[in-house]
């Protein structure tokens, strides 16, 4: 392969060894193997702290903390739409404006996530209705994540009114936005080219599922 690397990368060769070193730590029963995959995730760690400019031991323990065959991550989206307004919520961290979503937990699927989601950030009680895409974050713009996630959008019809937002760590604002007035968004959660889509999505509901 010939031709300088990308500026990103770094972050590539970061989840692939990394990946690797979990999957053969969960696999292998040998000794001198899991000194291998050991020393592979420490290399992770120590190209990740250089180019973020981070700590290494924080990012060697995030690393070591995660067992078992190596999977993406996967973050749920929901998607609300009320008179062709997006329904945005006002992140706390970066005061950008994004979908409301996150995590997938263990033990529930992903539009109970989504459902579950979209109540605590937003207020509003929802019916998840249909997977509007699956996209790959790192093929989206997105800046840099250490972790390989996939990002899953489902469109949700609201049940009645929605609640007061309750006082919460992660939103500080909801919101109803028309295409053509779309706020700064949180571009580490969701993406203007994202939000158009939806929006298509919105006047073509016989759109299939888009995914990469």
């Amino acid at each position: 392969m010939s031709g300088a690397a990308s500026p990103t990368a770094w972050l590539k060769w970061v989840q692939e060894l990394q990946a690797i070193a979990q999957t053969g730590l969960a696999y292998t029963q040998d000794v001198f193997d899991r000194e291998r995959y050991e020393r592979v995730r420490e290399l992770a760690a120590e190209i990740a702290a250089a180019y973020t400019g981070s700590d290494f031991a924080p990012i060697h323990d995030l690393f070591a903390g995660e067992v078992g065959h190596a999977t993406p991550k996967v973050d749920v989206r929901g998607v609300i739409f009320q008179d062709d307004r997006i329904v945005l919520v006002k992140e706390s961290k970066d005061g950008g404006w994004t979908l409301p979503g996150g995590w997938v937990d263990i033990g529930e699927s992903a539009a109970e996530a989504c459902a579950r989601e979209v109540y605590e950030e937003s207020g509003y009680h929802t019916r998840v209705v249909k997977l509007l895409a699956v996209y790959d974050r790192n093929k989206h713009g997105h800046p840099p994540h250490i972790w390989h996630i996939y990002k899953l959008f489902f469109l949700c019809e609201p049940n009645g009114t929605p609640e007061p937002l309750a006082a919460n760590d992660e939103t500080e604002a909801v919101a109803l936005f028309a295409e053509d007035a779309i706020p700064p968004l949180s571009v580490g959660r969701v993406t203007p080219a994202q939000i158009k889509r939806l929006f298509e999505h919105h006047r073509r509901p016989d759109l299939p599922t888009d995914y990469d």
